[in-house]
């Protein structure tokens, strides 16, 4: 458990790392909403700050007075236990608050947090931790949000803006070889473990029977992919969900997301601006209707999550290698002899649903609603990226998105039966 000083120090450093990765943006950047599933970043910031005041302040600090009673509707994002939430698809009209309003409103909630923390009793500290942790991750995986969602406001701009300049040097022009590695499977166990902080939907532990397998040592490249587009793969319905080929067509998906001919080159865009396409790097973006069509393609097919899980927990190196948000570059990189690429870089589709753990309990009250009731429609994705902070993932954690998003970054991993 954490002293007073070791959690207010905690909530410091990561409520100032949201704020930093929000100082490259102009005033008018805050407030765009390019599609549905993006929010604007001053969302972004009022929202984690609301949860904040919503779940520990006005809940646990007596005589606590809210910022603005109407931010409990405009920020909340989709607790219907709490209230009917202001429509997610129209974040992108609130011209009010304004930015700097909504940064006044961190600043007071901080204020309040770290003063509470300082006058905590050591037993009730027990009690509270834990929602503080929740909340720190909560933001945490906002600040991946963050710059997914600014990445899509960006494309849109046909200037293609650039949000950093650090680390914009492409990445290295070759990749390890693709190997196949058979895995011996068995009576195993999936979950976490230990008294160190996961999402209730990473619990309980629990035995499973896994046959043999073949699990991939790198991501699939730019390059590979390349092939399947040239083979006219985005034209064969043989090898797509009958889901995945109306999502296609539907949307006149011939790439990846943020891929551009130009000149007859295929070029990319990032945070970094737009770049030539690096053929060695991981394919990015990619919707699960693709990765698995692409793996059917190959012959193969996506890993399950118990398999990702298996496999990643053989190799605790996998951490210390990683691609993260630390690294600054926001972008995969081209997988060395000695980087399986198993956390970072980019999330891994998996071939699983998103369905509850045997035995699985969501929190209670409100705070029940963060990951149960998503547990219809999704698939999981393992292994965390370029945009991850490196303190938030492990390898037991469980992402999920629907099929035809790819706004995310998510790339694939391939995998077989042995």
């Amino acid at each position: 458990m954490a002293t007073n000083r070791q959690l207010a120090q905690l909530v410091k450093q990561v409520r100032n790392k949201t704020v930093e990765l929000c100082q490259p943006l102009l005033i008018e950047d805050y407030v765009i909403q390019g599609i549905d599933d993006v929010s604007p970043p001053k969302w972004h910031l009022a929202h984690t700050t609301w949860f904040f005041e919503t779940f520990i302040l006005l809940n646990q600090l007596k005589g606590y007075q809210a910022f603005d009673p109407l931010f409990q509707y405009l920020f909340n994002s989709y607790y219907q236990s709490l209230g009917n939430p202001y429509p997610r698809v129209r974040r992108g009209i609130l011209s009010r608050p304004t930015v700097e309003t909504v940064y006044q409103y961190r600043k007071y909630v901080d204020d309040y947090l770290i003063s509470y923390i300082d006058y905590i009793p050591m037993q009730q500290l027990q009690t509270i931790e834990p929602i503080f942790m929740l909340g720190l991750h909560h933001e945490q995986q906002h600040q991946e949000l963050l710059l997914m969602d600014i990445k899509y406001n960006f494309s849109l701009d046909p200037s293609f803006p650039i949000y950093h300049e650090k680390n914009k040097k492409s990445t290295a022009k070759a990749s390890r070889p693709l190997e196949l590695i058979h895995v011996e499977g068995g009576t195993i166990e999936i979950g976490h473990r230990g008294n160190n902080f996961c999402f209730d939907n990473e619990l309980p532990r629990y035995q499973v029977i896994i046959k043999p397998y073949l699990f991939a040592t790198r991501l699939v490249t730019n390059g590979e992919y390349a092939e399947f587009i040239e083979s006219e793969g985005y034209q064969k319905p043989n090898v797509w969900l009958a889901d995945g080929w109306d999502c296609i067509k539907k949307n006149g998906w011939e790439a990846p997301l943020y891929w551009k001919k130009i000149d007859g080159k295929w070029h990319e865009f990032t945070l970094n601006g737009l770049q030539e396409l690096n053929l060695a790097a991981p394919v990015a973006h990619i919707s699960y209707y693709e990765a698995d069509a692409y793996a059917r393609w190959r012959n193969l097919r996506l890993p399950l999550e118990v398999e990702w899980e298996h496999y990643a927990t053989q190799h605790p190196t996998i951490l210390r290698d990683g691609n993260f948000m630390e690294e600054g570059l926001f972008h995969p990189r081209v997988s060395t002899v000695t980087d399986q690429q198993l956390l970072g870089d980019l999330w891994e589709w998996t071939a699983s649903p998103y369905t509850p753990y045997p035995g699985y309990k969501p929190m209670e009250g409100a705070l029940g609603e963060y990951n149960g009731k998503f547990m219809s429609n999704q698939f999981v994705l393992r292994g965390g990226c370029c945009a991850t902070p490196k303190s938030h993932i492990r390898p037991t954690y469980r992402n999920f998105f629907q099929p035809d998003k790819r706004w995310q970054f998510s790339g694939i991993r391939l995998a077989g039966d042995a």
